[in-house]
């Protein structure tokens, strides 16, 4: 009964799948709009990273980082100045990597 039940759910999650995702092309006409939210579905894609990356930053197993001695925090601070400054992703990471992992590893933090 599980194989059949496992079964239903896959094709039902793909069915959802395919009509969310297609539903803009079922329409003969363009849905309209409004301004105001066509505005913030062009910061959607930030609000989701930051969603993600915040409580990586600032929370450790569910708890808000109490202590100054998170290799985190400096490699955060880092990474932003280095974006601000070259505005480059990949040297971004680098950098905030290159902080993280003496702070890591040779301090243990």
């Amino acid at each position: 009964m599980s194989d059949a039940m496992t079964w239903v759910a896959l094709f039902g999650l793909a069915a959802i799948s395919v009509l969310t995702r297609s539903f803009f092309m079922i329409s003969e006409r363009p849905l309209p709009i409004p301004d105001w939210l066509r505005e913030l579905l062009k910061v959607a894609p930030l609000a989701a990273l930051v969603a993600v990356v915040a409580p990586e930053i600032f929370m450790t197993q569910g708890h808000v980082i109490t202590t100054w001695q998170d290799a985190r925090w400096p490699a955060a601070v880092a990474a932003t100045g280095y974006y601000f400054w070259r505005k480059g992703i990949l040297g971004t990471i680098l950098v905030g990597m290159a902080v993280m992992l003496p702070l890591k590893l040779g301090l243990g933090w």
